[in-house]
Parts: C-alpha cells; sequence; structure tokens
C-alpha cells in the first residue's frame, strides 16, 4: 500500500502562498524515492482553480463558505477528520501562523508526534529524516521521522517554490465537509498595510541591517552605501522595534516578504522569521562578524568582518567604479 503525504495548501487573497509550494517540493522529493502519494490538501470556497498548478498525485478539495478564509477551529475541524480517517505516514503545514495554529493542536488532540522547523527532509535506507533549525537558526536538529503518522511543520531554504509547481496538476477531488460547529474565532475582515514611503517587495536591490548596526546614528553610512548603489535601506525586526526604521522597511514573518535581484544582509543573524522571507532573492550577499551565522546556511556570498569597517569602504569604492563608468 502507498504511503500517503498530506501538504496543507495555505492561501491569501486568491492566490497559493509560496510556502505551500515548498512542502509539496519537499513530498515530491520523498514520495520519487519510496512508494508514495503526494496529496494536496485544499480548503476553501469557490477556490477551485488554486487547484491548478499544484505539483501532486491528488487534489483533496474542501467547499464551504466557513472555509472561505482561515480559521482555526474549522481548519482542525477539517484536517483532524481526514487524519484520522486516512492515517498518512506524514502530514506537511507551513511553520506559518496558519500551519501553526492547526499543527500543534491537532498533535496535542490526536497525540500525534510534531516535528517545528523542519527545513528538510529526505530519505535513507527506506526511512524520512528530518532536518530542522532550532534556538533561532543557531543549531540544526537531525532526527528520523517518528511512525506511523508524524505532522511536520516546514521553513523555508531548502526548496524553490517552482519544484512544487506543476503544469500538470493532479486529480481534484471534491472532498465532503464534516460538520462545522461555530467556533469563538472568525473571520472579520483582511486590512492591508500602508505601504508607506516605498514598497521594498518590489525593489530590486535591498540593503537590510540587523543588530550589528549597533545604533540609530550608524543608519547614516548605510544610507549612503544604498545611494551609491541604487538600492533601498530596509531592516530586520531588531531595528524597527528600536524604532530606527519605520515598519514598512520590516522583512520578516511579520514585515514583508521580498525578492530582490540582490539583497544584502548586514549585522544580520539570519532567525527562522527572516530568513523565510528573502528566501526568493536571486542573490544573497552576508556580513556578519559571526562565522556561525545562520544566515550565512542561505548566502551565496559572505564576508565576516564588521560591517561599519566595510560598509564606508565599500561605499566609496562604487563611488569611483561609477565616476570611472
Amino acid at each position: 500500500m502507498k504511503q500517503e503525504i498530506f501538504v496543507l495548501i495555505e492561501h491569501l487573497q486568491g492566490r497559493v502562498t509560496d510556502i505551500s509550494y515548498l512542502m509539496l517540493a519537499a513530498a515530491r522529493g520523498i514520495t520519487e524515492k519510496l512508494d508514495g502519494n503526494v496529496v494536496a490538501l485544499l480548503l476553501g470556497h469557490n477556490q477551485r482553480a488554486l487547484a491548478n498548478d499544484l505539483a501532486a498525485d491528488r487534489i483533496l478539495y474542501f467547499d464551504h463558505p466557513d472555509l472561505a478564509h482561515f480559521t482555526p477551529g474549522a481548519y482542525q475541524r477539517v484536517i483532524g477528520s481526514l487524519i484520522e480517517e486516512n492515517k498518512p505516514r506524514l502530514a506537511l503545514f507551513g511553520d506559518t501562523s496558519i500551519g501553526v495554529e492547526v499543527a500543534g493542536p491537532l498533535s496535542a488532540r490526536l497525540n500525534l508526534p510534531l516535528v517545528s522547523y523542519c527545513k528538510s527532509l529526505r530519505v535513507e535506507n527506506n526511512e524520512i529524516k528530518f532536518t530542522s533549525q532550532i534556538c533561532g537558526g543557531k543549531l540544526m536538529a537531525e532526527g528520523e521521522l517518528p511512525s506511523p503518522t508524524a505532522l511536520v511543520t516546514m521553513i523555508p531554504g531548502a526548496y524553490k517554490a517552482e519544484q512544487g509547481r506543476s503544469v500538470t496538476p493532479g486529480v481534484v477531488v471534491q472532498a465532503s465537509v464534516p460538520q462545522l460547529d461555530k467556533h469563538p474565532v472568525r473571520f472579520l475582515q483582511y486590512i492591508e498595510p500602508e505601504t508607506g514611503d516605498v514598497d521594498i517587495t518590489k525593489e530590486a536591490l535591498l540593503i537590510s541591517v540587523g543588530r550589528g548596526i549597533q545604533s540609530k546614528d550608524n543608519l547614516e553610512i548605510i544610507q549612503e552605501l544604498a545611494d551609491a548603489l541604487g538600492g533601498v535601506v530596509c531592516a530586520s525586526r531588531p531595528v524597527v522595534d528600536q524604532g530606527w526604521l519605520p515598519a514598512t522597511r520590516l522583512v520578516g514573518k511579520s514585515g514583508k516578504r521580498v525578492k530582490p535581484k540582490v539583497y544584502l544582509a548586514l549585522g544580520i543573524s539570519g532567525a527562522t522569521e527572516h530568513v523565510e522571507a528573502i528566501t526568493d532573492s536571486e542573490v544573497i550577499i552576508a556580513v556578519n562578524t559571526d562565522p556561525l551565522a545562520p544566515i550565512f546556511n542561505l548566502a551565496k556570498y559572505g564576508a565576516t568582518v564588521d560591517l561599519l569597517d566595510l560598509v564606508p569602504a565599500l561605499t566609496e569604492a562604487v563611488k569611483q567604479a561609477t565616476v570611472k563608468a
């Protein structure tokens, strides 16, 4: 009998989120080596079209007005019943506000093991092994997924969204929706934050600063570099929390997900909440004095130097190169 891997498809405002495609890619990597099927779980209302590019063997579509927007209780009811009835080998959820709200309670209710912050999955000796990023990304934990059924919340970093897309998606099956009781948490409205002075999600070159900037006064040299390169300054949470830059410049799970051609990370350690928002960048360059900083796991180029020494010299070099050009 083929083992099934369930993947919860997250969507927002009519679009499938990238984490869903990353999880499909991870699931496909397993089923290519083991005898199994990838089953996408799509919950919504009049949103069947979202299944059109999902790289799954089968898509179970649950259509109900109460599923038009994410509500924890409704999702837990639908997916919990499905797991109890089918007992898949593995159920994948994004390590997001949606995935955590579903996977955590289901783990407790169904008494199933839960692996969090999972970065990648692989098959060794016909067993599924996981690698999780813990302690803010400073440690990597590896192990074998418990059987017969395990729940996993995944973070970006090891897969690309295009690996989870397909021009020939699997068959879509209209699944029956269990009785959905009234839940204390319900969706009211989606509020889009104001873009502010610049929309960092549309910029091709971002110079991002983190805790390593040390003080607000040092932002001046960062801005000089940005001006020389023709880029825009943004930041990780510690800088925004200090009030040194507005929330519109925040890159991370609670800020903006960006996809520039070049992302220059200055003094950023690379916590999971930040890393998952920059995985679509074409080139990531990291500067951090800590050679073990998690950001180097994602960066194509890196330097373990003090950014306060590097940035002025880099700015001057860029200016000189511009004049010569």
